[in-house]
């Protein structure tokens, strides 16, 4: 389980999260909604130790890692697919999907079968360049050269943003999947709420670096929360 308690997150004198308490658990998918510029990525940043807090802790499995480091946080089994994807566009498909071996021990450095199981477009590229995938095809790769490292916490920032809507369906029915294992806990940053909606097995939403809202997917009043996701 992940258990964030009471973070705050600054940066400079501009304070982004102010006591942010959170849980997510494995076998289910927890979404952190909100509108642009509200702390959504700092707070996931905060989770993948890419941002330091000022406050607060941040435990994962009982263990803390509030100060532990980023490649750290990914060899304890924390895999972050960042908004805009990221991935190598001068590298090969293959070669993409092979940077998530730096989080592995030697034994491990391999592509699980399931990877092209659950993408199968990829098989079919991994000569060809990260560049040149369509959006939808460079956010199916992430996503995938995230689960090369065998994550037990899997965080996702925006993963339906620029992408067609036939890939938003795969990349949904692959997340609830995942979820559905069991073995892995899923954070899920979304401004698209039917898709967070579908996928959440519990939900929070964000205004001003706080959470104003949360709770289980019973207990969601759509029209509560889509008055802190409209401008």
């Amino acid at each position: 389980m992940l258990i964030v308690e009471n973070i705050d997150l600054y940066y400079g004198a501009s304070q982004a999260l102010r006591s942010v308490n959170m849980r997510a658990e494995r076998g289910q998918v927890t979404c952190i909604m909100g509108r642009n510029g509200v702390g959504k990525t700092s707070l996931i940043r905060a989770i993948c130790g890419q941002q330091a807090v000022r406050a607060g802790t941040i435990s994962w499995d009982g263990a803390d890692i509030t100060d532990v480091a980023p490649h750290e946080r990914a060899s304890l089994g924390i895999a972050f697919v960042p908004q805009g994807r990221e991935i190598f566009p001068l590298l090969t498909v293959h070669e993409n999907l092979q940077t998530g071996y730096a989080a592995l021990p030697r034994a491990k450095r391999n592509i699980p079968d399931e990877i092209f199981q659950l993408f199968p477009v990829l098989g079919d590229m991994l000569k060809r360049r990260g560049g040149d995938l369509s959006g939808g095809q460079q956010q199916q790769l992430a996503i995938a050269r995230a689960l090369v490292t065998r994550p037990q916490l899997l965080v996702l920032d925006e993963p339906t943003e620029g992408i067609q809507p036939s890939i938003i369906k795969d990349i949904e029915k692959i997340i609830r999947l995942l979820g559905q294992r069991g073995d892995m806990a899923i954070v899920l940053v979304e401004q698209y709420f039917e898709f967070a909606r579908d996928l959440a097995d519990s939900f929070l939403v964000m205004d001003r670096g706080e959470i104003v809202l949360q709770g289980t997917r019973e207990e969601m009043v759509e029209d509560d929360v889509r008055r802190y996701l409209t401008v």
